[in-house]
């Protein structure tokens, strides 16, 4: 997939490892050249708050970023972004999004007018349903996290967390063999999980003493990734790669 990202540098994670191989040739170069502005943050920024009105969407070129929510002087992580993703596509349809979207350490973003989305659903239908397959995988994310968070006690909640986020950079080709890196703290992965920054120390600790997985200044290494799974009860289909809810030549068709 080197030569995927070298030919299209801004878009060329979008679908990896999912539904990429049913965009046509022709598609990739409608979807590179969509991007019309490129921005670069060094340090967390908010890029979109609720309830503005928004008249374009983003896409992750590289870094991270979360959807946060924040209510009763306390912020809530309801979503983490990775390379590819299409963060706000969803705003072309809703114009104002319920929750903020904000950077997370160093990362590149692009921008896609609503006009040029219009002209794509006028134009490429084909293109415009896998713009809605990328969109509704955000929903499998977030009907997955509920269900942990419901499921789970903290220490497996990380555990699922950091095994998701594993599994989404390995699509991306941005995983290493025995981890990841990702610029994430103790507060972040409390806040996605729904408990204290006190609880989420001790969670991580326990983890570490256990050879489950070691969490340090955001460098994740598990020594056996398939343990970490288990532990956090990860099943990755809900992600939409391989496994039993893989698109195959599905959306190939027109």
């Amino acid at each position: 997939m080197v030569e995927e990202i070298e030919q299209y540098p801004l878009t060329g994670r979008f679908l990896m490892g999912r539904l990429r191989h049913a965009m046509s040739p022709r598609e990739r170069e409608i979807l590179e050249t969509l991007i019309e502005d490129v921005e670069e943050f060094d340090r967390p920024t908010r890029i979109v708050s609720r309830g503005q009105l928004v008249e374009r969407s983003t896409i992750l070129i590289s870094g991270f970023m979360l959807r946060t929510i924040e209510e009763h002087g306390r912020r809530h992580v309801v979503g983490i972004q990775v390379p590819g993703d299409f963060v706000d596509l969803h705003a072309f349809a809703l114009k104002r999004l319920d929750h903020d979207i904000v950077t997370l350490g160093a990362s590149r973003v692009g921008y896609v007018s609503h006009a040029r989305l219009w002209q794509v659903m006028e134009d490429e239908p084909h293109l415009a349903r896998l713009f809605w397959f990328a969109t509704l995988l955000d929903a499998a994310i977030h009907r997955e996290w509920i269900l942990k968070l419901e499921q789970l006690k903290a220490r497996r909640r990380v555990a699922h967390l950091l095994a998701e986020i594993w599994t989404r950079l390995d699509m991306v080709e941005l995983a290493r063999g025995n981890g990841f890196r990702a610029p994430l703290t103790q507060t972040d992965l409390a806040d996605m999980c729904g408990t204290t920054s006190i609880h989420m120390n001790r969670a991580l600790s326990e983890l570490r003493r256990e050879g489950i997985v070691d969490f340090r200044r955001g460098l994740v290494v598990a020594r056996d990734r398939a343990q970490l799974e288990r532990h956090g009860d990860f099943n990755p289909d809900y992600l939409y790669g391989e496994g039993k809810l893989e698109v195959g030549d599905e959306l190939d068709k027109r």
